[in-house]
């Protein structure tokens, strides 16, 4: 591969402008192509075979007009009560008109309109003919149109319900302009150069853009959620820009010891590419493997992050040497003064000793069990918190209060108790029932009110053909509280199964909380089988790179380490609230069901960019000097200013959206840059050296027979490259 590669990086960085035009070209064309689409995204849960989508389905097939889309409308009186004469006049002119709106069905704003207590809170359900997504853009409007008497009348009106949540997506935050900010600046350090900082950003972006386009192009075709678009900027980002940096480090090394600019282009994406391809390519299969969870919207969420992984490692392989070829020896021009060119590979000083990252490689190397020890210790305690994780879901209460959806929510909770934002839907089929409609729902009715955590159970709701029925029931917990999920599981296990029994009536249990509840379950139900599958496949690919066994299975075991730890500090400030407050988080949440797959998914990516890089020095050097600890200590030291810079972007990035407004997109920021930095501190600066120095020459034990069975691969190697071509050589 590394021959393809080199000829892939000579070609492009000769046809520079060809390259830059065709990428221009092929930009443009996808964004024409996605306009003319007209995609739009669309967050739709569903579960194949899980009980909520069961219900769902059994909705829709016997109960349509239970079936739609809906929109909740609050209104509420300041002043007063709703009952007063031009309060009431307002309320009820505004309800006439909310059943004029069109696709608006029966039962009637007005005839499901609920008063809170003190008669200050209304709540008015709005039922559609379809599902909120295909309802036209203008449907949300007319709500705001037909209400428009009531806030007239001075009350208060707010909307919540899928259609609202549909529309009102949480905008862009700008936060992730903030990361890369911190991106050039690390880089104008790390390269000491503004031209050799600006290629990495330049092809980040440029990237990012086409990603986004081929994103909003799919869109049309399928049901991509609204927050690939930021979990995309968010991994895009962070990944471009170290892919670029790698590359351009190998590049500028080539140059500064007299390679054309065409061979040292060449010869960077033929050795440094090719660890992007594996490091890349390992991303986009673990993304893609998130399907084994059986949740679409996981699924395309997934697909929306690999697709910009894949641009970049294409646009890394591609633009990149075109820029490059572009910036020629020009490349360390528009330098910061003072700074001097650092010679990576040297660990000691004239007088013999070691210095910088050496000493402390050393240090450790002399010192292993001690420093194992303490590693281990370390990611250990910041892991522990995982033993609380909860999984679930976020609802309206972590909006901004400046949101609609944010203040409707708090005012039902106010009016109706903290069980009423996330009800209940028990789906009843009645096709087979050998008892009357009205007797099988009536003693449904009134067995679940017994059960305690039930605060009500609102009127039952036959269909108009006998065949289904819906009771809506309403928890005295809310939706997030795990007294919630333990209702949910005894009516579906004890008393729903109790009720029917002997009248071959069949009730589930529904509705956007049950939904919620069985997305973690079907995650945590798949999670071992999703992590199984990853770890074997990053085995493997490290076992063929270095020809090992131990090797493979301590970078496993430490990745699995990093990324219990970022585990550990989501649910300690999320769950247990450490350190929320930072972060614009104001209570305890659990961790959204599918965060955990994901972030397995892109971090065993992102750590063999550095176990790639790492070992294949110390390899390159061991099989020089046969020399295991001094093998270590070259091998951290030389490659400590890319990796160091290479960790600083990723955090950077990554902790950027933390302080964006969306809880989700909090929690993979504050993960990944977490699990970042324990990879890039605790694992390479000390379990590394201390567990290898343990291990010596075992770390490169492969059996005979294993190794015969192997492809050999020659990662970062420049041994199957064509001869060096050198400016003077060119110039004679």
């Amino acid at each position: 591969m590394s021959n393809l590669l080199y000829r892939v990086g000579r070609a492009c960085t000769r046809h520079r402008w060809r390259v830059l035009i065709s990428w221009l070209i092929l930009v443009v064309a996808v964004v024409a192509i996605g306009r003319i689409a007209g995609g739009s995204f669309t967050d739709r849960i569903a579960i194949p075979g899980a009980e909520s989508q069961r219900t769902i389905d059994l909705l829709q097939t016997t109960f349509p007009a239970q079936a739609g889309g809906s929109a909740q409308v609050v209104f509420h009186a300041p002043v007063g009560t709703l009952s007063d004469e031009a309060a009431a006049a307002a309320l009820s002119n505004s309800l006439d008109r909310l059943a004029a709106v069109d696709h608006v069905v029966a039962p009637a704003p007005g005839a499901t309109l609920q008063r809170s207590a003190d008669g200050t809170i209304a709540l008015a359900t709005v039922r559609f003919d379809t599902e909120a997504r295909d309802l036209p853009a203008h449907t949300y409007g007319d709500l705001k149109v037909a209400t428009s008497a009531a806030r007239d009348a001075g009350l208060e009106v707010e909307y919540g319900g899928e259609l609202p949540q549909h529309v009102e997506r949480p905008s862009a935050s700008g936060s992730e302009a903030i990361g890369l900010l911190a991106a050039m600046v690390i880089l104008l350090f790390a390269f000491g150069s503004v031209i050799a900082m600006g290629l990495p950003i330049g092809t980040a972006l440029f990237g990012l853009g086409f990603g986004f386009a081929v994103i909003k192009l799919l869109s049309a075709f399928m049901d991509i959620p609204s927050s690939a678009e930021a979990m995309a900027t968010m991994i895009g980002l962070g990944v471009g820009i170290d892919y670029a940096l790698f590359i351009i480090t190998r590049h500028r090394a080539g140059l500064h010891r007299g390679l054309t600019v065409e061979d040292a282009s060449a010869r960077a994406i033929a050795t440094a590419g090719q660890a992007v391809v594996i490091a890349g390519g390992t991303v986009v299969i673990a993304i893609c493997g998130l399907a084994v969870a059986g949740i679409p919207i996981v699924t395309l969420m997934g697909v929306g992050a690999a697709i910009v992984v894949a641009v970049m490692v294409i646009a890394s392989l591609t633009l990149l040497p075109a820029l490059m070829g572009f910036a020629g020896h020009n490349i360390d021009r528009f330098g910061i003064p003072g700074m001097r060119r650092v010679s990576e590979s040297r660990t000691r000083t004239d007088d013999g000793e070691y210095h910088g990252w050496a000493r402390w490689a050393h240090h450790v190397s002399n010192h292993p069990v001690r420093y194992l020890l303490l590693g281990l210790a370390t990611i250990l305690l910041l892991a522990a918190p995982l033993l609380d994780l909860r999984l679930g879901q976020t609802d309206a209460s972590q909006n901004p209060t400046s949101s609609t959806l944010r203040r409707s929510y708090d005012l039902l909770a106010e009016g109706f108790g903290p069980g009423f934002n996330g009800p209940l839907i028990v789906a009843v089929d009645l096709r087979d029932s050998n008892l009357a409609a009205d007797a099988v729902v009536a003693r449904i009715v009134d067995g679940v009110k017994t059960d305690p955590d039930v605060a009500q159970v609102s009127r039952a709701v036959v269909g108009p053909d006998g065949q289904a029925a819906v009771i809506q029931i309403e928890p005295r917990s809310a939706p997030q509280d795990a007294a919630t999920t333990d209702l949910v599981a005894r009516l579906r296990s004890e008393l729903l199964p109790s009720l029917t029994d002997g009248t071959a009536a069949v009730a589930t249990v529904g509705g956007q909380t049950a939904l919620f509840i069985d997305l973690g379950n079907r995650v945590a139900d798949r999670l071992p089988l999703f992590i199984g599958c990853v770890v074997g496949l990053s085995f493997f690919l490290l076992m063929l790179v270095f020809r090992s066994i131990l090797v493979p299975l301590k970078a496993a075991i430490m990745n699995l380490l990093s990324i219990g730890a970022a585990y550990g500090v989501i649910v300690a400030v999320f769950e247990w609230g450490w350190g929320a407050s930072l972060f614009g988080v104001h209570q305890s949440l659990p961790i959204v069901s599918f965060i955990p797959m994901f972030m397995f998914a892109i971090l065993f990516g992102l750590s063999m960019d550095y176990e790639v890089f790492i070992l294949s020095r110390i390899r390159e050097e061991y099989n020089r000097t046969g020399d295991n600890t001094e093998s270590v200590i070259v091998g951290i030291t030389s490659t400590a200013r890319v990796i160091t810079s290479a960790a600083l972007i990723m955090i950077s990035v990554f902790i950027s959206f933390v302080f964006g407004g969306e809880p989700t997109i909090k929690m993979m920021g504050l993960g990944l840059s977490t699990a970042v930095f324990v990879d890039a501190t605790i694992v390479r600066m000390v379990l590394v050296p201390s567990s290898m120095r343990l291990l010596g020459a075992a770390n490169w034990w492969l059996p005979t027979w294993l190794d015969r069975l192997l492809p050999d691969l020659d990662i970062e190697g420049e041994s199957r490259l064509p001869a060096e071509q050198l400016e003077t050589a060119l110039g004679a």
